[in-house]
């Protein structure tokens, strides 16, 4: 049961902070690309300080979560609640290793996607080693009035490189 705990941990931690360094498959605007950057900077801030109340302020409202062998979970609310039962449920994890690399952006007016490939380590309290996790993510952002905000979000677990 642990090492389910662990993984979804992982996953989620993934799923909810990525390092968001664009990398464009196109030719977006370098004022889009400095929005997408302010953004990008906080997101990773937020995940290695491990602080939920700043991950989901960078959700929409009615963004949506898809994780592996998981129910969607939608709205800015359930993924406030996501949250706080995985800062729970880990008390004492830390994140210390978030590292993306993104293959992919794609800028059309006020929404972005990209993917990208994902290693994560999070450290568990005592003397217990790293946990890796490893991984593909995608991302549909939309700009809104206070910025670019995660619309969807998929992660999928995957192998070590």
């Amino acid at each position: 049961m642990m090492n389910w705990r662990r993984v979804v941990f992982g996953m989620a931690m993934v799923a909810m902070g990525a390092l968001l360094s664009p990398t464009s498959g196109g030719s977006p605007s370098l004022a889009v690309n400095g929005d997408l950057a302010a953004f990008n900077a906080a997101f990773r801030d937020v995940i290695l300080r491990m602080d939920s109340a700043g991950t989901v302020a960078l959700w929409a409202e009615d963004g949506v979560s898809l994780m592996p062998e998981a129910e969607p979970i939608s709205g800015k609310k359930s993924i406030a609640a996501f949250m706080d039962r995985v800062t729970k449920d880990f008390a004492g994890y830390k994140v210390t290793v978030e590292e993306i690399e993104w293959k992919d952006l794609r800028i059309a007016g006020d929404w972005a996607s990209e993917w990208g490939m994902v290693h994560q380590e999070v450290t568990p309290p005592g003397e217990k080693p790293a946990i890796e996790v490893y991984g593909r993510i995608a991302l549909i952002l939309h700009q809104q009035s206070d910025g670019w905000k995660i619309q969807q979000e998929m992660w999928q677990s995957g192998p070590k490189p």
